[in-house]
């Protein structure tokens, strides 16, 4: 992966997961003490972290999140992704945390492992697949919430070492059902490209800022379009990935329907 609220609070820019500005839908199981909630989605271009998972195309996205009474939970997080000169073609992410309050601030204590069903590592290539530990945490202040992630990684995507990943920002409700916001990130990666000689991983693409800005609002049916403008601080030829062209700024458009 160049490279997740179920699997990350900026999971609409990452894809659709966690959208900020998605209605409440969910299903419950009384006698079990469960809730589930399965969140379908389009999107016009599969982001996470700033970066593009599918190469400017689109993708077909599927968030599922059981939680306990206990604030134990599980998810899954599925997507189809291209990555340059590898056959990636599908990504499932696989979580599980417990989520808890305290003094009205919500906290979300977790552990994701992001896999690529069907890759081969090339000759000379790394493995994709990583897992991370992330703290995510919000807290009210009606109309707006604050929100926060910190994540880390032993051993980032393409063995790049450590991966630590801080973001903050705000969603914010406004009249007529819309809801806006914005998220500013900063990924720091320990290997961030192979040096000769050497045979370890890399992540391909420098330490990069990342912001990104949203608007949504419900459509029809229950169905929430999410429109997002998302920039990085990598130069598009000279610091992302060969010049593969997934770092540049974008405009990204999503219909996602919560159940």
């Amino acid at each position: 992966m160049i490279r997740s609220s179920t699997l990350a609070i900026s999971a609409l820019i990452c894809g659709i997961l966690g959208n900020p500005g998605a209605v409440s839908a969910q299903q419950t199981i009384e006698s079990a003490g469960l809730t589930i909630a399965t969140t379908p989605a389009i999107t016009s271009d599969y982001v996470f972290r700033g970066l593009s998972q599918t190469r400017n195309r689109p993708a077909a996205q599927l968030t599922l999140d059981v939680e306990h009474t206990s604030g134990l939970y599980v998810g899954a997080f599925l997507s189809n992704v291209a990555f340059a000169g590898t056959n990636a073609r599908q990504e499932l992410d696989l979580n599980a945390g417990y989520r808890m309050e305290v003094a009205g601030v919500k906290l979300d204590l977790g552990a994701t492992y992001y896999a690529y069903p069907g890759y081969d590592a090339p000759t000379g290539g790394y493995e994709l697949n990583f897992y991370e530990f992330a703290l995510r945490a919000s807290y009210e202040v009606a109309p707006v919430k604050f929100v926060g992630l910190a994540a880390i990684s032993p051993n980032f995507t393409g063995e790049s070492g450590l991966g630590v990943y801080l973001e903050g920002g705000f969603d914010m409700a406004l009249d007529f059902g819309f809801t806006i916001g914005g998220r500013v990130g900063y990924q720091w990666v320990e290997r961030n490209f192979a040096r000769a000689g050497r045979n370890e991983g890399a992540f391909g693409a420098d330490d990069y800022l990342n912001v990104s800005l949203f608007a949504s609002r419900e459509i029809v049916g229950g169905v929430i379009g999410t429109l997002s403008a998302v920039f990085t601080s990598l130069d598009p030829r000279a610091d992302c990935f060969g010049g593969a062209k997934v770092c540049d700024d974008r405009v990204v458009f999503t219909l996602s329907r919560p159940f």
